[in-house]
């Protein structure tokens, strides 16, 4: 989150990166044994190689912290060291599926070293080239009926995008700002939803921005992309390498399709340019934004492309829309109009929209949750953030259907599935004043599972009884399991 006002006579640069280091969180790390079936020996070996490629990132860190201006000109050699590599493969999910060559995680680890080592040498001659990505398509977030496109890759390019994705990662975490959550290591879609809290009831915020790029993944321009990864990498080998990413086009009905613009979704380089784009193009053109034209407080959170931008006057929420339209437009972006609203919204917004003879205040979505104006038993004002209708109504259809197909599964194994359901979104949605919405789920799946097993059989019957003694041993109660904002975004920050 950034908020707070100031002023100054420096003018915008806007592809400049920042001059000011921002510290970040520091977090802990968990220890964990030997894994079932390891030897010590190749244990040992692993965690050798981490400490060396770890102690490798950590010098790219301290370089680019100390000097924001410097431009990396030898960085190839940590994508193409084998020790990368093989971080980057154990680091996949084992069973994603496979790109257009067929080779899966398993397949490839039968002759892992010296298949690590040959594409080690790939690199290293600029042998390697990218392969076409398969398109797939899956139903979105909250609207099943519109479909995603997502972008499957070949087993080594998953690897040789992790890897350079890492190196770079250690670069550009020390340039980008406080406020952006999305894809970041020790970020969470929570800290960026208790940032936004805190914010709105903490700083004289009025008015909302709530905004969308339209097809931002789609409209990404490579040309700008590779100027802004200029700035700090001097190293044309991995500038070529991204460039290889970027054109391979994809696959699709058997056509190839070559691309001109646009990053693939589904890629393991695609969150890191997406975060760069919005960096130059967003994050430092609002901060200079907030220090030169604002007359009152700013916050800004922003996860992805998605953000929302919080105002004290509304004055300075409409000049901030007018020029955010000119500026996306310079670099090939676009807002999408039905989706971008500037709204009242914080603490005084209720008692001044009555005054006015109006209704209350408009709510908008963030991040899966509905946010809206709230007041504690006590009377103070507070963001109530339920689970929004379209995310709620859309996990139930793909419940449904898949309880059905597992109609005829043994009651153990359809308890386990439920079970793990309940907890996955229990972890996302049980923030503190959602319990009603996330228990009503919960009592939603149970009856879909009582009328799954009501169907399996004409003979046998399930009472209430008996379902009741199932949830009770399967599904968990409802539980808050996320403290208040203010207390989490506190320690952190």
């Amino acid at each position: 989150m950034m908020h707070g006002h100031g002023k100054s006579d420096r003018p915008i640069v806007p592809t400049k990166p920042p001059n000011e280091a921002e510290p970040e969180a520091k977090e802990a790390v968990e220890g964990r044994g030997l894994a079932k079936g390891r030897t010590p020996e190749r244990n040992m070996f692993r965690t050798q190689s981490r400490m060396s490629m770890s102690s490798a990132l950590e010098r790219i860190r301290q370089a680019a912290r100390r000097d924001r201006g410097q431009r990396f000109t030898a960085l190839l050699h940590h994508v193409y060291d084998v020790e990368g590599l093989r971080r980057a493969y154990f680091g996949l999910k084992r069973e994603a599926a496979p790109g257009i060559d067929g080779a899966t995680w398993r397949q490839y680890q039968e002759g892992l070293e010296r298949n690590l080592l040959a594409l080690s040498e790939q690199i290293k001659r600029g042998a390697y080239r990218a392969q076409p990505v398969r398109r797939a398509y899956i139903a979105k977030a909250g609207e099943p009926q519109k479909l995603r496109a997502l972008g499957v890759l070949v087993l080594e390019d998953k690897i040789v995008q992790r890897a350079t994705a890492e190196v770079l990662g250690a670069l550009y975490e020390q340039d980008f700002v406080r406020f952006s959550y999305g894809f970041r290591p020790a970020r969470s879609p929570h800290q960026a939803l208790d940032a936004l809290s805190v914010g709105i009831t903490q700083r004289k915020v009025n008015w909302v921005l709530d905004a969308d790029i339209r097809g931002f993944f789609d409209t990404l321009d490579h040309g700008w992309l590779v100027k802004f990864i200029e700035h700090r990498v001097a190293d044309r080998r991995v500038v070529r390498l991204i460039q290889k990413w970027l054109k391979v086009g994809v696959l699709e009905e058997g056509k190839h399709i070559e691309s001109e613009m646009g990053t693939v979704q589904g890629g393991s380089i695609s969150p890191l340019l997406a975060n760069l784009y919005l960096h130059y193009v967003f994050d430092l053109w609002v901060k200079q934004w907030r220090k030169l034209k604002a007359q009152g407080d700013v916050i800004v959170v922003r996860f992805a492309d998605d953000f929302v931008v919080g105002f004290e006057h509304r004055e300075d929420g409409e000049r901030f829309l007018s020029e955010l339209v000119e500026r996306l437009k310079r670099f090939g972006l676009e807002l999408h109009a039905q989706k971008t609203r500037l709204i009242e919204f914080g603490r005084h917004a209720e008692e001044d929209r009555q005054s006015r003879g109006e209704g209350k205040p408009e709510t908008f979505n963030f991040l899966g949750f509905t946010h809206s104006c709230a007041k504690t038993r006590k009377g103070r004002f507070v963001v109530l953030r339920q689970t929004m209708r379209k995310r709620w109504q859309s996990k139930l259809k793909e419940v449904k259907a898949e309880l059905r197909r597992r109609m005829h599964t043994p009651v153990p194994a359809m308890g386990q599935y439920v079970r793990s359901v309940i907890l996955g979104y229990m972890r996302y949605y049980a923030v503190p004043m959602n319990a009603v919405s996330v228990s009503d789920f919960r009592m939603a799946v149970g009856r879909l599972w009582w009328r799954v097993l009501k169907r399996r059989s004409q003979k046998a019957r399930v009472s209430r009884a008996q379902m009741e003694r199932r949830m009770a041993r399967w599904v968990p109660q409802t539980h808050v399991c996320h403290p208040y904002p203010w207390q989490r975004f506190g320690v952190i920050t």
